[in-house]
């Protein structure tokens, strides 16, 4: 009974104090509604689980892989997430077991009309907020299902309450306290609509480790169209494509990026020893070449020239 009552008092007070803090970005979007936003919207779809004591974490991203198909409830999700000594989940944990069910997660920026534009988009948003004070917070997870900018409202799955409807303002300022934390859970090969390069790359490299086959190819595939002319997308790719033995395929994909990025040297050492593989030996020879004329400081493309050159004097 003390705690419960020690959160209400934390939450009241949080609220309070709360009408003292700005709510820029709600201030800017609702003056000014974008055209994207100005249907309210309803995810009714989205699962729901209530979510017991300090285990909010496995509830909310039981809904948000529940949106992309995958059945999995809460109690399946606490070992992986929940940290009994910090009656709570971390957010890196959070992400790994995202990742571990075949999902790419993938940290928004912090702009709450982008979020509410994945919202727009059909996809339900995870985020955090401190429910009190910096000082003495009150961390919780929490799903964006819905909003409506005309009535200045959001809707969330959080706690007990399927469909909890509050002020965007007081949502900002909640969710501002935990650093604008907010995570879509993407299906391999979708894309956030404001998908950042080097963001979009760490997630998948990270996707990635605990993954394999054709979810890690669609995810690589899709950053790919997304940037094609990417270096970091090419790269990727084209080491998948390798590592699941479609040599030929990786070789391509580095030979479109060098058509439109001839100095890129990193390209031009790995199509080396591609083509080299695949009994290519004098392009081979040429692109080692390159890649040490436009990086001669690099010793791994020196050993990549010298280990052709050396096959080749010993007849290999």
């Amino acid at each position: 009974m003390r705690t419960a009552v020690r959160r209400c008092y934390l939450l009241i007070l949080g609220l309070l104090l709360s009408a003292c803090v700005s709510a820029p970005q709600t201030m800017q979007l609702t003056q000014q509604v974008p055209a994207v936003l100005d249907s309210p919207i309803n995810l009714d779809h989205v699962p729901f689980f209530p979510q017991e004591d300090y285990q909010c974490g496995p509830a909310a991203l039981a809904t948000v892989l529940g949106n992309t198909a995958i059945n999995v409830i809460p109690d399946e999700l606490v070992s992986q997430v929940y940290i009994p000594a910090r009656r709570g989940s971390l957010q890196i944990e959070m992400l790994a077991t995202a990742r571990r069910y075949g999902r790419v997660p993938y940290v928004l920026s912090g702009s709450l009309a982008e979020m509410l534009e994945e919202v727009g988009n059909g996809r339900p948003v995870l985020v955090m907020q401190n429910l009190g004070l910096n000082r003495l917070p009150q961390w919780h997870y929490a799903v964006v299902v819905g909003y409506d900018l005309s009535r200045r409202e959001i809707r969330l799955r959080s706690g007990t309450i399927r469909d909890y409807v509050i002020s965007l303002s007081l949502f900002e300022k909640t969710w501002a306290r935990a650093d604008h934390w907010a995570v879509v859970v993407l299906e391999p090969g979708q894309l956030p609509q404001y998908a950042d390069e080097t963001a979009y790359f760490q997630q998948v490299a990270d996707f990635e480790i605990s993954n394999a086959g054709d979810s890690v190819l669609l995810a690589w595939q899709a950053g790919l169209e997304r940037w094609p002319s990417s270096r970091l997308m090419s790269m990727g790719l084209s080491n998948q494509l390798y590592a699941q033995g479609q040599t030929p395929a990786a070789a391509e994909v580095l030979q479109d990026l060098l058509k439109s990025d001839s100095n890129f040297a990193a390209a031009h050492n790995n199509l080396a020893w591609l083509l080299s593989q695949l009994g290519n030996v004098d392009a081979a020879i040429t692109h080692a070449r390159q890649a040490v004329q436009l990086a001669p400081d690099n010793e791994a493309f020196q050993a990549t020239l010298a280990a052709l050159q050396s096959n080749i004097s010993s007849g290999k």
